[in-house]
């Protein structure tokens, strides 16, 4: 007997055995009086003497004088039906209090229905959520944010635990394609860290890009080099410029426009390829490494074989562009020569082909012809006029480069073959202008 004074289960069982039918006689004069009054607030007060009293009763009785854990699924869900009254209770209180009972000419009454709406369901979504997360404990922040829309379908997102394209959102998780598999991220948890959505917006991205080259290289040309790869990328953004600048310890970041985080592995492996090749080509040092390539063997090698039955040379005239030549390499895709540009000097090809392409008046590519070992590239160096067409590697390209000026006294001692260049560059610019014009090039 004194174990049950001393236990608190004891006093809630008195005080809901006492207070539960007290409660209902001051609820029952309350409703009749209101009756009698014709007042609107009777049936809200008959709401909560025949529903809500009773069932609060219940569940006080459950939870603190039997003591059943608040976590039972019959507590919730007894908890749930009196959240639920209480809603019920309040929107209808509020409606009745406030905006029936308002005078005629009263703003309450001139105010739109719709406002009224919004405002009972707001009221109902703040209850729901209320309850899910008190009593069911529901995380409904991961709900909030669906209603947010922080992003949709096929968006790219960068989170703490992934980056990746959002091919699947529903009530319970997104599904992020990260490329090495899918990643289920639960609403609850997305929303509750920071994440970057990285297609808004739309065009915005950038790749931040960071190559080392040596102390020595003058950061000017190494900024200008970087940015001429950049700029020649297909993932560019067509309105983008890329920038490259200095960051101190011999770094440099480049920062490149994307269409899309879609683009962003494609466009790194070919910046970072193409860069390998063109600090090679033009001395500079990639890593602290300096590029051995163009040995005066190679070199002397690629002149017999190359250049020196294109250019009619003898053996005397072949001695004198060991020393001016050299070899340099060009990566697949990577453009060899530009259309607008006047060429320093002629391109043999030693290994790989390349491809000459025209832009016709509607804006399309066309293919004018292949080049493969032995064939040149060039040859308005000695005219001095700006190239027609652009070429670009097939392939890892190797080439012979020899300047003009080592190149016009061997040329112009030749009739015949200054006559055959000019064929053969004749006949290239018809190619460019026919793909112009729109004709089929043969």
């Amino acid at each position: 007997m004194n174990a049950a004074w001393q236990s608190s289960w004891f006093y809630w069982a008195v005080g809901i055995a006492i207070g539960f039918p007290v409660g209902l006689i001051l609820l029952t004069e309350l409703h009749q009086t209101l009756v009698r009054r014709n007042s609107r607030l009777a049936r809200q007060v008959g709401l909560l003497r025949n529903y809500l009293l009773p069932l609060a009763a219940l569940l006080l009785l459950l939870v603190k004088a039997s003591q059943i854990p608040a976590g039972t699924v019959t507590v919730r869900m007894l908890t749930t039906v009196c959240g639920f009254l209480v809603l019920v209770l309040l929107l209808s209180g509020l409606n009745a209090a406030v905006f029936e009972a308002a005078p005629e000419e009263s703003w309450r009454k001139r105010l739109p229905a719709i406002f009224l709406d919004v405002f009972r369901f707001t009221l109902i979504g703040v209850g729901l959520a209320l309850i899910l997360s008190y009593v069911w404990g529901v995380r409904v922040g991961g709900l909030f944010m669906l209603f947010e829309q922080p992003f949709r379908i096929n968006d790219w997102l960068d989170t703490p635990t992934g980056r990746g394209r959002v091919v699947e959102v529903n009530w319970r998780a997104v599904h992020i394609d990260t490329g090495g598999g899918m990643r289920i991220m639960p609403n609850s948890v997305l929303a509750t860290t920071s994440f970057t959505n990285l297609s808004r917006p739309a065009g915005a991205y950038k790749l931040a890009m960071t190559t080392t080259f040596s102390a020595a290289d003058p950061p000017d040309q190494v900024c200008a080099l970087l940015s001429r790869v950049a700029r020649a990328l297909p993932q560019l953004k067509a309105d983008s410029v890329p920038r490259s600048k200095p960051v101190g310890g011999a770094e440099y970041r480049t920062s490149i426009g994307l269409n899309s985080p879609a683009d962003d592995g494609a466009a790194k492996a070919t910046f970072l390829r193409w860069v390998w090749y063109a600090a090679r080509r033009e001395g500079l040092h990639l890593d602290d490494c300096a590029d051995d390539y163009s040995t005066s063997e190679r070199v002397e090698k690629a002149v017999r074989t190359v250049a020196a039955p294109a250019l009619r040379l003898n053996t005397d005239e072949q001695r004198q562009l060991y020393s001016c030549a050299r070899l340099v390499r060009y990566g697949a895709d990577e453009t060899v020569e530009y259309v607008g540009q006047v060429p320093a000097g002629m391109t043999f090809l030693v290994a790989g082909s390349v491809q000459l392409t025209a832009t016709a008046d509607d804006g399309t590519v066309v293919p004018i012809s292949t080049l493969f070992e032995g064939s040149f590239l060039g040859l308005t160096a000695l005219t001095r006029q700006p190239n027609m067409a652009s070429a670009y590697a097939l392939e890892e390209v190797t080439a012979l480069e020899i300047d003009r000026e080592h190149l016009e006294p061997l040329v112009m001692r030749e009739p015949l073959l200054l006559q055959n260049f000019g064929h053969i560059l004749e006949e290239r610019q018809s190619k460019v202008r026919q793909a112009r014009r729109g004709e089929r090039v043969g």
